[in-house]
């Protein structure tokens, strides 16, 4: 018995399929660039964030138009004479013209986006021009008293209201002032941040019912205040009207707007930190100290300054519970103690000019201890960096001189 074997699968190549030859696809030539030597030499590109002519054009032309029709408007055609009525024109053609030019440029994206921005700009300079008039017009009005050294350093005890600007001085207001706000400081910078941190951290419905409390005294008027004051504390229990008085007066007015702007500001600490601080078994309370003061300390800074400048100005609660002294007081539990803002009031309301360019020169003086108040709280609320600081430098290259004398040796 023969075995038969399957036929073999036929090997021959003939039967696969052909595959097709890939052309060969040349190397690309390498061009060098050519320079023309008479070629004039390359403009630099303008960066990103700035204008080209043409869009400053754009942006310019239209006020510049608005301008010179304004000022056919109101001077020439119509009767509206006065810088007022020029201003008012002159802005109101001004953003008509933009929104013109913007339409032809682009859609009405491009007009909302250059109304917005002339709009906001134009609200920065009104604010600008305002802040700068006023400076202007106290400052020139009142720099006759500020010539006298005795402005400074003298208080108004015998001095009357026709006497010449060689007597007298507000050194008694300006030592009441800074007496009166800084009592209104210790007790509102405590109780203002820890009531912002009770509403932002711990929350609750006690914390809503104690931020519609405060937000409502935000806008209570400083006569109220006073009343309320007036009316507890030296009425009702008999405490004599004095510095401390006031003290508080103002300390009810700072209260609501510290603790209103902290709120706002510990509101913008970014919970990932919180979590974070949790995350590595700190306890909330060190977190809040160690985490988000820490964070928020600039805007804290800007909560206590919008505080001392409303109660820095206030007269009416001085005036109803402490009342006005020509004479320097110092202790704040004795008597009456003056003000700053309630001896511009009292030469004012005498209507004598020597009086009343007084009053602009102490308005001077105000504006000047608001400032350094403003910049002695950024200073010491600024961020610290990691470099160290000037004590520190100076110790170091003092405790280093010695070792370096002696390998120069």
């Amino acid at each position: 018995m023969t075995a038969t074997l399957p036929p073999e699968a036929p090997t021959d190549q003939a039967t696969t399929p052909a595959v097709p030859a890939v052309p060969a696809v040349p190397a690309p030539l390498t061009h060098l660039p050519t320079y023309d030597e008479d070629a004039a030499p390359a403009v630099p590109r303008a960066s990103l964030g700035r204008l080209s002519p043409d869009e400053k054009f754009s942006r310019l032309g239209p006020w510049a138009a608005a301008l010179g029709l304004s000022w056919l408007l109101t001077q020439q055609l119509l009767p509206l004479a006065g810088p007022a009525w020029f201003v008012v024109v002159w802005f109101g053609l001004g953003l008509a013209l933009t929104a013109t030019t913007a339409a032809m440029s682009g859609g009405s994206t491009e007009v909302r986006d250059r109304l917005a921005e002339a709009l906001v700009t134009g609200g920065a300079v009104v604010v600008a021009g305002v802040l700068v008039t006023t400076v202007y017009d106290v400052v020139s009005q009142g720099w006759r008293p500020l010539t006298h050294l005795n402005f400074f350093l003298d208080d108004m005890a015998g001095v009357g209201p026709k006497d010449s600007f060689d007597r007298g001085g507000v050194a008694h207001a300006v030592v009441g002032s800074l007496i009166e706000l800084g009592i209104a400081l210790v007790i509102t910078l405590p109780l203002g941040i820890g009531t912002a941190v009770f509403m932002t951290e711990v929350g609750g419905r006690f914390a809503t019912l104690v931020r519609t409390v405060v937000e409502a005294m935000t806008a209570l008027p400083s006569i109220v205040a006073g009343l309320f004051v007036y009316t507890v504390l030296i009425r009702a229990l008999g405490y004599p009207r004095s510095g401390l008085a006031a003290a508080l007066a103002i300390a009810v007015m700072m209260l609501p707007i510290i603790a209103r702007a902290a709120d706002v500001v510990l509101r913008v600490v970014p919970s990932g930190l919180r979590e974070a601080s949790l995350a590595l078994g700190a306890s909330r309370w060190r977190t809040v100290w160690c985490v988000v003061l820490p964070t928020a300390r600039p805007g804290l800074a800007t909560a206590v300054i919008l505080g001392v400048a409303r109660g820095i100005g206030e007269t009416s609660p001085v005036l109803l519970t402490s009342g006005a002294a020509a004479f320097l007081v110092a202790d704040p539990s004795e008597g009456a103690m003056n003000s700053l803002p309630l001896y511009i009031f009292s030469l004012v309301r005498s209507g004598e000019p020597t009086a009343i360019t007084r009053a602009y020169g102490a308005a001077a003086v105000l504006l000047g201890l608001v400032l350094l108040l403003f910049v002695v709280a950024r200073l010491l609320a600024r961020p610290r960096g990691t470099r160290p600081s000037l004590r520190t430098r100076l110790v170091t290259r003092l405790r280093q001189a010695p070792s370096i004398s002696q390998e120069n040796r």
